[in-house]
């Protein structure tokens, strides 16, 4: 008899199918899906943003997705910006997004009337009203980031929180690798921004390194019940001859020798378990009683 350890030792190794084995999508797969997805993302966008913008004559330009990390971002990134933090999935993975202070003022300024200008210095923190812009801009972007990036799930992105100071929003990790991409938006008098888009390598493998597979149905012929192993198998049936009432008093008297009368009912029914399954009258066959079906059910 063989010790226990060596019986174990002795199991066999679980198998893992191929797509279990495989390792996670790295940057060289996932940029250029991203820098794709910027390519189809700038109609939309363009569309979007032209009614505050300067409307007609405004220009959207996709470059090159590129990794980077937060503290390469950080180390350019302006004193004050409309940072805003979207949450993508179930888990809420985090990806950045950010516009132009200047351009948010901008838009404010036109939606009051104005000529489109921002102040010079720009202020500290964003007003009231520009804090509103900022809230709609960051709507339209989930929605066309949502219709580029996930059309069949234009839930799955949702506003986490946002902060005109990046380093105060701390979106994720500083040295996290990301993969950034920047849109370059010029407006008709010549003022040139960007929308930027910075979004970890986790979030970007959730969004296109692991899209479901699509399965095909395979239709079964449906059993045949004559067929085995189903043809051959056992049933126990019961004929209820005699179904009657009796009161616990005359059960309490019974008696050998005692004749109780009873009525067989014209229809017998032939059950398998609770389902009644035919139904038939009482008769002899070779000198057994048997049981004529005159209903099959």
């Amino acid at each position: 008899m063989k010790p226990e350890r060596q019986l174990v030792a002795e199991r066999p190794v679980a198998q893992h199918c191929p797509e279990l084995l495989r390792a996670a999508p790295g940057a060289e797969e996932l940029l250029p899906l991203l820098t794709r997805a910027g390519e189809r993302l700038t109609r939309p966008l363009l569309a979007a943003l032209a009614p505050f913008a300067g409307g007609k004559g405004l220009a959207v330009k996709a470059k090159p997705a590129r990794t980077s990390t937060l503290d390469d971002i950080a180390m350019f990134a302006p004193d004050l910006a409309a940072n805003s933090l979207i949450g993508v999935g179930a888990d809420s993975l985090p990806l950045l997004a950010t516009l132009d202070a200047a351009a948010v003022l901008r838009m404010v300024d036109r939606t009051f009337g104005g000529r489109g200008e921002a102040p010079s210095p720009l202020p500290a923190e964003f007003p009231v009203s520009a804090e509103l812009m900022i809230v709609r801009l960051e709507t339209i972007l989930i929605r066309e980031l949502a219709e580029v990036l996930l059309p069949d799930q234009p839930e799955a992105l949702q506003p986490l929180r946002r902060n005109g100071n990046l380093n105060l929003l701390e979106p994720f990790a500083r040295d996290a690798t990301v993969a950034h991409l920047e849109f370059d938006v010029t407006e008709p008098g010549g003022d040139t921004w960007q929308v930027s888009l910075a979004v970890p390598l986790p979030t970007l493998g959730a969004l296109f390194g692991a899209a479901p597979q699509r399965t095909v149905a395979v239709r079964h012929p449906m059993a045949d019940p004559l067929s085995e192993p189903f043809g051959d198998l056992p049933l126990q049936l019961s004929a209820v001859l005699v179904d009657m009432r009796m009161s616990m008093a005359t059960v309490a008297a019974i008696e050998p020798g005692m004749v109780l009368p009873v009525a067989v009912a014209r229809q017998v029914p032939l059950r398998l378990g609770q389902a009644t399954v035919a139904t038939g009258t009482v008769g002899a066959a070779d000198d057994r009683v048997a049981l004529q079906i005159r209903t099959a059910f």
